[in-house]
């Protein structure tokens, strides 16, 4: 397995090199060059493994060998054991059309922890397999920042500096990153929105001398190793809905999104052979995914802060992975249209291009009103807590379901997490203990204008020049 950059101007590059690459030094995304298909009959034999056998056996298949399969065993046991559930990622069926894919059962409660406690493990191997000295930045809206520094806290040979918007974020969000008072870690709080972070970001590590001074490795989805670690859930999920329902019935997934790298993931398993029906975007009213997939235009428009802060996105980093397959895996296409993107701030694709956007996904925008509508809904007819992201998932399955049709909704957030938005549907809920315990805790963060240059100053004072 090689892995290619979208824009085609990187040489093929092995697993561990991709992953330490990160965004690619030709400011496009790493894709692997061929996907390996699994045949029907191995996804039977897949049916009920475990999760971290399913797991070991997904990734055999990307990894060259390159890892040997005692230390990738011993990394993916270390990774899951601290979920609260023995399943990982266990499956609720709600009613006969409905299962919920709970993605929060980790240490930050929240679904980025399935692949970041893997990150945090393979960045520690690598460091000390390699003497590599391991410093990552990154960008969160919410619950990456938090799972990332979990992940990394207390490594040697690893320091991580997270940006998040101020103010922007959810309380318990905030916490769980400020917090932490470990000597490798850095918060830095930017007035303004999450756009404005992650631009910080790409631009960083698009200039190279900047890149190889510092170490700088990523945590964020641009990363293809948190893609293909979410790529186990889509498997997992499927083989845990009813067999009757698999074989009568179309399955499809609802997937909360924003940055598109959690639906990419989808799309990545359904392109190895997982028999999804409909992949289905749920998005706030940040809708640029939405609009996209009903009209072809991708365009950012104005931002909005919402109930359901992790999704308060208009420029989503993976939609470019997603482009170079629907450009029929044309580099140069990819790269024409990314810088139509930068210098007119927006693409549209030909209705043919459309027409095979509309035939892997549909998608749908919840209101801030529906948001909360559906978590008060789903709490009084069926007892279960929806926090605000996962609302916009269940709003999505309700309007982009068919008779005849089942739908996974992922859930990606514990509601504890959001309790000013569960507050509002006059819910009052018992929040776990390590949650609880967070409010009392002293916070350590730096808040600082979104300002490239500050910034910086800021990351080579705590990175230093070794």
């Amino acid at each position: 397995m090689q892995y290619v950059s979208t824009r085609g101007q990187v040489e093929p590059k092995g697993f561990i090199d991709t992953v330490l690459m990160g965004l690619a030094d030709d400011g496009g995304l790493m894709i692997p060059r061929e996907i390996p298909v699994i045949s029907p009959s191995t996804l039977e034999e897949w049916r009920n493994l475990s999760y971290e056998e399913l797991f070991l056996r997904i990734f055999s298949y990307y990894i060259n060998n390159e890892i040997p399969a005692e230390d990738l065993k011993d990394m993916v046991r270390r990774s899951y054991a601290s979920f609260r559930s023995p399943e990982v990622a266990p499956v609720r069926k709600i009613n006969d059309s409905l299962y919920i894919l709970e993605l929060f059962h980790g240490p930050t409660f929240a679904f980025k922890d399935v692949a970041l406690q893997f990150m945090g493990e393979f960045y520690s191997y690598v460091s000390k397999k390699q003497g590599e000295i391991i410093h990552i930045l990154g960008a969160t809206s919410g619950d990456t920042g938090a799972a990332a520094i979990q992940g990394v806290r207390g490594k040697e040979g690893i320091k991580i500096c997270i940006l998040y918007p101020h103010q922007k974020v959810s309380k318990i969000q905030e916490l769980q990153m400020t917090t932490v008072n470990d000597d490798n870690v850095l918060n830095l709080s930017v007035k303004g929105n999450f756009d404005d972070c992650q631009k910080v970001i790409k631009d960083l590590f698009a200039d190279l001398d900047f890149k190889a001074k510092h170490h700088l490795r990523a945590i964020n989805s641009i990363n293809f190793v948190r893609i293909l670690a979410q790529t186990v859930y889509y498997f997992y999920a499927y083989f845990r809905t009813d067999l009757e329902d698999q074989q009568s019935k179309k399955i499809n997934i609802s997937v909360p999104s924003g940055n598109f790298g959690n639906v990419f993931s989808g799309f990545l398993a359904k392109k190895m052979g997982l028999p999804i029906h409909k992949l289905i975007i749920a998005t706030n009213e940040n809708n640029i995914l939405e609009r996209f997939v009903r009209t072809g235009e991708y365009k950012p428009g104005d931002f909005k802060s919402t109930y359901s802060p992790s999704m308060d996105i208009q420029v989503a980093s993976n939609f470019e992975r997603y482009l170079y397959y629907l450009l029929d895996e044309d580099a140069g296409k990819v790269a024409e249209y990314m810088a139509q993107l930068k210098n007119e701030g927006q693409i549209n694709i030909s209705p043919e291009l459309l027409k095979r956007v509309q035939s892997e996904f549909s998608a749908y925008g919840a209101s801030n009103e529906e948001c909360l509508e559906y978590v008060g809904k789903y709490y009084k007819d069926y007892n279960y807590l929806l926090d605000p992201h996962t609302a916009c998932g269940v709003a999505a399955y309700q309007e982009c379901s068919g008779d005849g049709e089942v739908t996974i909704s992922l859930a990606t957030a514990h509601p504890a997490k959001f309790d000013e938005a569960i507050g509002l549907c006059q819910i009052k809920q018992q929040f776990p203990d390590e949650i609880s315990a967070l409010l009392s805790k002293p916070q350590y963060q730096q808040v600082v204008d979104y300002d490239q240059d500050k910034i910086v100053r800021e990351l080579e004072t705590f990175y230093g020049d070794k």
